[in-house]
Parts: C-alpha cells; sequence; structure tokens
C-alpha cells in the first residue's frame, strides 16, 4: 500500500487537543504521525487552505429510506456524507414508515452495510409516527441498536410524553434529541420576529418560541435525570 504526504494543510485534532499548520504521513493505511514538508511520500497532496482532520460525525441527518427514496437513498446520502468528510452519522426517523421499532431501525443498518460508505447510527422515533401522543417501543428500539431518540422535525409538545420518554430512556443510557419549539408560536413563521420581519411584511417567530421550550426541556432533564440534546439551537438566551 502506498504511503501519502499530505502537506501545508491546517491539522484539527480535537481528541488530542491539536490544532496546528503542518504536514501529516500516511503509511499502509495508517496515519503515523506529524513529519516534515520534505518527508518522501508515494503520493503528495498539497492542502494549503484546507483542513486535515478525522472523520466528522453529523447527528442530524434525513437519508429518506424508506418512503421518500426519489430524494435520496441509504446508498447515495451515505455516499455524499463521505465525500463530505463525514464518516459517521445519525440518521432521524423522519422516513415513510417512520423508524418506531425494531424491524425499521435494522432495517436502515442493513441498507447502511450494503451501501459500505459510512458508519450509520439510527435514531428511534420517540412517539409512534412522530405523532407525540404516544411512546414508540423504546426497548425494542435499543435492541435494534437505535443510539438515541427523536421525532426529528416535529418538537415533543406534551410535557408529560416527554417526562415519560426522559425517565424510559435513562434506563438505557439514550439520549432524546428535541427541536424546541412552541408550535402555536410558530406557526406558518418565515423568519425571526423583529424589525426586519415587519418591515418585510412577513410572519416572525419570536425568540420566546424556542426558549420556552429550551426552558421546559432542561428542567425536565433535572427532574428525570434524563439525558438531552436540544437541536437546531438559535436564540442567545437559549444558549445561555
Amino acid at each position: 500500500m502506498k504511503s501519502i504526504l499530505i502537506k501545508n494543510g491546517r491539522i484539527i485534532d480535537p481528541s488530542q487537543n491539536l490544532d496546528v499548520q503542518g504536514n501529516l504521513l500516511i503509511e499502509n493505511g495508517k496515519i503515523t504521525g506529524l513529519c516534515e514538508a520534505t518527508t518522501t511520500a508515494d503520493e503528495i497532496i498539497d492542502a494549503t487552505g484546507l483542513i486535515v482532520s478525522p472523520g466528522l460525525i453529523d447527528i442530524h441527518v434525513s437519508l429518506c429510506e424508506p418512503g421518500f427514496e426519489e430524494d435520496e437513498t441509504i446508498e447515495s446520502g451515505t455516499a455524499a456524507a463521505l465525500a463530505g468528510g463525514v464518516t459517521s452519522l445519525g440518521c432521524l426517523p423522519n422516513t415513510s414508515p417512520v423508524v418506531d421499532d425494531r424491524s425499521s431501525a435494522e432495517f436502515i443498518l442493513l441498507q447502511a452495510a450494503r451501501a459500505a460508505n459510512c458508519h450509520v447510527f439510527p435514531l428511534g422515533a420517540v412517539t409512534k409516527n412522530n405523532e407525540g401522543k404516544e411512546l414508540a417501543e423504546i426497548g425494542q428500539l435499543v435492541a435494534g441498536q437505535a443510539v438515541g431518540f427523536t421525532d426529528a422535525d416535529h418538537p415533543i409538545e406534551n410535557a408529560e410524553i416527554m417526562r415519560c420518554a426522559l425517565e424510559y430512556t435513562r434506563m438505557f443510557d439514550r439520549p432524546i434529541l428535541n427541536r424546541p419549539q412552541v408550535p402555536e408560536l410558530t406557526y406558518n413563521g418565515q423568519m425571526h420576529e423583529g424589525f426586519y420581519s415587519t418591515v418585510l411584511g412577513l410572519k416572525g417567530i419570536p425568540a420566546a418560541a424556542e426558549e420556552i421550550m429550551v426552558n421546559r426541556d432542561i428542567a425536565l432533564a433535572e427532574l428525570t435525570r434524563g439525558r438531552i440534546h436540544l437541536m437546531c439551537v438559535s436564540t442567545q438566551n437559549s444558549v445561555s
């Protein structure tokens, strides 16, 4: 197997607390370490102005299969991810049928194994059919190797459902990923509410639509000692 020298790149590896400008040598398919620019190799890649890093992880990916193959398939989606440097991804359950049972999660893994592009980790639905009314088969989804739970773009509106979900997933040490939005405040919204939404005549979405649910979810996570990841956070108060 040939050796590869990647020269003049910005090398970033958070696991090693590394962020340097330098050169990287790969031999026999393995990174041997940093080296001098004068090092000889079978192939030399000039990475000037580029970032060299371990494979990226994207935990918010819609692969569309099953149900929406006209937009994307697991094979095409993972190939695109790999081309962009993403070597592992979390697959949202916004499919048809929704990934709310063990067989659906196993189907995702089977198709990903056949494609053999990048690592795919299925996310199971929190509620059946992502409808927010009844918990999905959490235990069976864990058995099907779901690494976390989310209703994708559908916020979990019912606080009792969210509380039960956090308590249940805590038993399996799995996180819930929720999109923090109060639907009554975001309905038909087109942009952030403020001066420019008024000038443009567009229906705005107030920051409170997000912040109310962020506060609720944090309180419920503290109550249940469950794990939660808040997706698509966009306001200063949400972060603080």
